[in-house]
């Protein structure tokens, strides 16, 4: 694989990179960066969590020209929800190079994005109904656009804003290098290759299937509030040599790392806020075995080398089936079994079959654990524990105050302090997890939502408002971040039919 310190990208820009916990390229980054950075045309077949957004990004940044306050790049996306992450990815790859990044959509406040265009943003990512509304509204110029993003077209299509892309495709400059993303290509996206590109290269890359046929699967039906208590007894039942919690934004790897802490387990939580030195620092103890389980985001665990773990528990379901394949990969190496056990909430279960249909394996529904079977879980293994010391074990060492114990105490009450001592009882501490809403909700064969709801504000970081890397229409407000979020399994736990 490529580092990305190979391609010839301005040092500032590596260094935003490394900052972001990303070491080597993905398959789509090495095709497509240098395709970028040579100013040609490019048709992407590509799935959502392939690293599209570095894979147009990073080129795209390096054109920038930051003693221009010109609209320089226009990125088109589908939903809010992907117009607010891909503007949070932009900004954190730019963060070196300083380049002013701000998103546009619908239903936000109009006359703050208006107030957030005057400060001269280079990099425009919107919806199309909002970044036509700007256009008309003369708030939006794109005569010194020269690269040109539609991201994720064949959604876009599907919501029927090909006319309205149609319409920004013409107020933009025909000399632009115009890269498309789509993960199928139906005839009206490739007529818009035909229109609108010159001689645009063809990059295919396959969702990933699942070669790692030893790691088994399951899903857990839970609603968000039960989410811990679930992976409590699980961790109880299972008891993992080294597992990953995987959550899906910052605050919630923080919170899960905490309470799992308050409930006795040796937790530590990773995210790209971390500084390195406190990443490396975290990931060392969990490779020495000095932490039994890692809480980490996407961002922070993409491209890590971590072996021996034996369980991954997707706190969160992934939005896309390849951040899916990329989590569970942790588990099931060099010939090893792992497990991978994903909870989901009812309103999320076309999520977990578009990760069935990508992989081509279905999961298997797992019941949650009691908080009497987790106990039985920690005698078994207490048990196991005492039988192996006592088959393979020196213990003449011990027999002479074992006798003694024996003269005062009865057998079975020794028995049962060992166990007591050994087995760790279900900790049933109250704790504190924020709920999140659950994914929206797919419509039709799989495709994302109209674009509503989600907890974002978005808006646009000027980074020329006292340095500090402000929000230029919204200075009042707080800083807007990038959300991210032991051996073979010998449980009881029963599957559900």
């Amino acid at each position: 694989m490529t580092k990305f310190s190979e391609f010839g990208l301005d040092e500032k820009i590596v260094k935003s990179v490394k900052r972001m916990g990303f070491e080597e390229a993905t398959p789509i980054q090495e095709k497509t960066i240098p395709i970028g950075l040579a100013g040609k045309d490019l048709i992407g077949q590509a799935q959502t969590g392939t690293g599209k957004t570095a894979a147009f990004g990073l080129p795209m940044i390096q054109k920038i020209d930051q003693k221009s306050g010109d609209v320089q790049a226009l990125i088109i996306a589908p939903t809010r929800e992907l117009a607010i992450q891909v503007s949070e990815e932009l900004y954190k790859l730019s963060y070196d190079k300083h380049v002013r990044v701000l998103a546009v959509y619908g239903g936000s406040d109009i006359s703050r994005q208006i107030r957030s265009l005057k400060k001269k943003p280079q990099i425009v990512v919107g919806t199309p109904g909002r970044i036509l509304d700007h256009i008309n509204r003369r708030t939006l110029k794109l005569d010194h656009v020269e690269t040109l993003v539609l991201d994720e077209a064949d959604e876009m299509l599907n919501m029927g804003f090909i006319d309205d892309i149609e319409t920004i495709l013409k107020e933009v400059p025909a000399e632009r290098q115009t890269l498309l993303f789509s993960a199928t290509m139906p005839d009206p996206i490739r007529r818009i290759g035909e229109r609108f590109m010159h001689d645009p290269e063809l990059i295919r890359i396959k969702a990933k299937e699942m070669t790692a046929l030893l790691i088994e699967q399951y899903f857990v039906k839970v609603h968000e509030k039960e989410k811990f208590d679930v992976l409590s007894r699980l961790l109880d039942v299972q008891s993992p040599d080294l597992a990953i919690v995987f959550g899906r934004t910052k605050r919630r790897v923080d919170e899960l790392s905490r309470a799992l802490d308050m409930r006795g387990y040796v937790a530590e939580g990773i995210h790209g806020d971390l500084t390195q030195a406190k990443r490396m620092s975290v990931l060392r103890k969990f490779k020495e075995g000095k932490v039994d389980v890692l809480v980490a985001t996407d961002v922070a665990a993409r491209g890590l080398d971590i072996s021996g773990v034996t369980h991954v528990y997707n706190y969160d379901i992934p939005q896309d089936p390849e951040s899916y394949v990329h989590r569970i990969g942790r588990t099931g190496r060099a010939g090893k079994e792992g497990m991978a056990i994903t909870f989901v909430q009812p309103r999320e279960m076309g999520y977990l079959r578009t990760v069935e249909q990508t992989t081509k394996k279905r999961m298997t529904p797992l019941k949650a654990p009691t908080w009497d079977e987790a106990f039985a879980g920690q005698l078994r293994i207490a048990t196991e524990k005492i039988t192996e010391i006592i088959t393979e074990e020196n213990l003449a060492d011990y027999k002479t105050v074992a006798s003694e114990l024996l003269e005062n105490y009865d057998a079975t009450d020794i028995a049962a302090a060992m166990l007591k001592m050994l087995a760790k009882e279900p900790d049933q501490t109250p704790v504190h997890i924020t709920e999140e809403r659950p994914l929206p909700q797919r419509n039709g064969k799989g495709g994302k939502g109209g674009g509503k709801g989600g907890n974002y504000r978005g808006g646009y970081r000027d980074r020329n408002n006292s340095g500090k890397g402000r929000r230029g229409s919204n200075s009042g407000s707080r800083d807007r971040r990038y959300n991210d979020n032991r051996g073979k399994n010998k449980g009881s736990y029963k599957k559900s039919k």
